[in-house]
């Protein structure tokens, strides 16, 4: 999958991730999205490291399965890392 297709998946992945979580994250929808690609990268690493099953195939699902888990990570620790920071 070429670097256009991983921005895409990213940024659609941290949409459904946004839609997921209950609650407001802090950020905006630009930083979700940004957030969305890490987070799909990192869903796709894990999930090689782990289970043997990458991020190839734009259509596959357990490729959108690894990129929507990893953004739910992402997004669940920068709203950790957020919320400690706004109330300090």
């Amino acid at each position: 999958m070429g670097l256009l297709g991983w921005i895409i998946l990213g940024l659609l992945a941290g949409a459904i991730a946004k839609a997921i979580l209950p609650g407001r994250q802090g950020g905006g929808w630009i930083l979700t999205l940004l957030l969305g690609v890490v987070g799909a990268l990192l869903g796709g690493w894990i999930g090689s490291a782990i289970f043997g099953v990458g991020i190839n195939s734009f259509f596959s699902l357990s490729t959108w399965l690894l990129a929507i888990l990893g953004s739910i990570v992402v997004l669940l620790i920068f709203g950790l890392i957020t919320r400690n920071s706004r109330r300090a």
